[in-house]
């Protein structure tokens, strides 16, 4: 069974019969297709930063793409998942049991904070998630007790209304979180104006930076719904999997009518010149640019069509996983990569700034195949001897003070 180190062991099943391994089986089978979603998006982030560059189109443009900002969301969609896999997945902790899942929880933020800082100080042109994943687990937490249904209500609700905010705040041009980050502790200690992978301090984690909380706090809260459910109930599948491909259709979609119908906005040609869902794609100013599903482009329709891509490929992943054994043994490499999502994600940083990239994407197959090689057999080899991966263990030591709380 894996285990990833922003996600808790797993609730065990503990029965006498045959009903108990069935239920326990199919238990471990949920988790290591969690294992298998996640270490697509790990590599699907080596990709985006060292592959080929899409610009060049083709087949291999078009897959390139495809993992450009998707794979970051599923990631954060998934750092939800792990959240309540900290704090009690069916039934949320409490008492001291409750007060220890949340200071792990908060322990586990503080040391992505300082990793994202050290990350980025290696002065790559990765924009170093980590850092905001700190400030995510934070600012959720206060709802882990939340059911599936309130979750997925709040999660709706902040994808409607906080990439509004975000464009209200932001749009302007104006220099007010400029002047915050006079009084801003992060912003200072940086003394280049860039700490923890964004612009800005806090400032910047919240609003201007690469992944704004205010824009992808819905990914995180979708997660959170996702995991409260039964998910080894086959109807369950069905109906979530109908609302990721929905979701999809419906973010995609509705960028695509948009950028048709409203005048002045950007004309295009190509699958890989619409602003509907490429990067590549040409995205207008003003009011215009939240009608687009481009990833990064914090919009509505962009989180509506990432989230639904993420459910999409979560489900599928729990399906493949738990339906056959000889897939898993055919994914077993990417699916230890996934059990050590966190030491993938560092490894790779690593070896962007030791290889001195000045641009990324790097327009590198040889590579992306070569990274994803080394982190395939490295993650495949390690997960035969050791339970948790090294940054994992690391973290689980970290944390372990949190069992002193009463």
């Amino acid at each position: 069974m894996a285990y990833n180190a922003l996600s808790a062991e797993p609730d065990r099943l503990v029965r006498g019969d045959d009903t108990g391994r069935v239920a326990a089986a199919r238990a471990g089978a949920r988790l290591v297709g969690v294992d298998l979603a996640r270490g697509i998006a790990v590599l699907g982030m080596f990709a985006a930063h060292v592959g080929p560059d899409p610009v060049h189109g083709g087949v291999t443009g078009f897959v390139m793409e495809v993992a450009h900002g998707r794979s970051s969301a599923l990631f954060a969609f998934l750092a939800g998942f792990s959240i309540v896999l900290l704090t009690g997945r069916r039934a949320p902790k409490t008492g001291r049991d409750g007060r220890q899942a949340v200071v792990r929880v908060l322990i586990r933020a503080g040391i992505l904070l300082v990793l994202g800082t050290l990350l980025t100080a290696l002065g790559t042109e990765v924009e170093v998630i980590l850092a905001y994943y700190g400030l995510y687990f934070v600012l959720v937490l206060p709802l882990y007790r939340l059911r599936a249904v309130t979750l997925a209500v709040v999660a709706a609700v902040s994808a409607l209304v906080l990439p509004q905010i975000l464009f209200l705040l932001t749009g302007s041009n104006s220099d007010w979180t400029a002047a915050a980050d006079r009084f801003d502790p992060l912003a200072w200690l940086s003394g280049r104006g860039e700490p923890i992978g964004s612009p800005g301090g806090i400032m910047g984690l919240l609003f201007t930076g690469s992944y704004p909380a205010l824009a992808w706090l819905p990914f995180v809260l979708a997660g959170m719904a996702v995991a409260r459910f039964d998910l080894s109930a086959t109807v369950i599948r069905i109906r979530l999997l109908a609302v990721g491909v929905g979701l999809a259709v419906l973010g995609y979609g509705g960028s695509a009518l948009a950028m048709h119908l409203v005048p002045g906005t950007t004309k295009w040609s190509g699958i890989m010149n619409a602003p509907w869902w490429s990067d590549v794609a040409e995205v207008p100013s003003g009011w215009r640019s939240q009608l687009v599903a481009v990833p990064h482009s914090e919009t509505t329709l962009s989180i509506l069509a990432n989230a639904g891509v993420a459910l999409t490929v979560l489900i599928g992943c729990l399906v493949a996983c738990d339906r056959s054994l000889r897939f898993r043994r055919v994914t077993a490499p990417l699916i230890a990569v996934g059990s050590m999502s966190l030491t993938a994600y560092v490894f790779h940083v690593i070896a962007i700034a030791v290889l001195g990239f000045d641009t990324l994407p790097a327009d590198s197959l040889p590579v992306l195949l070569g990274l994803s090689a080394i982190i395939l057999m490295f993650a495949y080899c390690w997960t035969h001897f050791f339970r948790r991966g090294p940054l994992e263990w690391l973290l689980n030591r970290a944390t372990a003070v949190a069992g002193r709380v009463r």
